[in-house]
């Protein structure tokens, strides 16, 4: 994965991904996704482009469990979620939807910095800058769950949680 950096603070909400005023759009996943974080950058859903990561600071994806969070931070491209850390309940809902969030030092990483992330390294490259950080790698049955675009695709592909 290659894409430029986005960058959010610590404690992003699921409010703040998936704004509760939006509710009645739920049932239209695209027209949702055109307000994903735009209390918390409202520049990010009308520019960020495919492969285009969200990086962020301590407890992303606290507050309610919105499934839709990281469906439609999924559904704007978004090539991964990096964060120092993340509130379970939303990374268990971003590996179930397919959307990579990767557990890593995000201190160094800047606005519009290019980023390569491979999963199977457990590196994050900063080619703007030209350092790298690790992080551990994901196990070949995450990263096959991911391929097939989440867990309800890869059981519907496999026919159960084969690894």
């Amino acid at each position: 994965m290659r894409g430029k950096a986005w960058i959010f603070g610590d404690s992003i909400s699921t409010d703040l991904i998936d704004p509760g005023r939006y509710y009645h759009l739920r049932s239209n996943m695209p027209e949702l996704a055109k307000h994903t974080l735009e209390d918390a950058d409202p520049d990010f859903a009308p520019n960020v482009q495919r492969s285009d990561f969200v990086v962020a600071g301590q407890n992303f994806g606290l507050g309610s469990s919105r499934e839709h969070a990281p469906a439609i931070i999924k559904l704007c491209g978004v090539g991964a979620v990096l964060a120092k850390s993340f509130a379970r309940i939303f990374f268990r809902n971003a590996i179930n939807v397919g959307l990579p969030a990767i557990q890593c030092d995000t201190g160094r990483i800047e606005a519009g910095d290019q980023l390569e992330v491979s999963l199977e390294d457990g590196v994050v490259r900063n080619l703007t800058k030209g350092f790298e950080l690790t992080f551990e790698p994901w196990p070949e049955a995450m990263r096959n769950i991911l391929a097939d675009g989440g867990l309800a695709e890869h059981v519907i592909r496999h026919g159960d949680l084969k690894m």
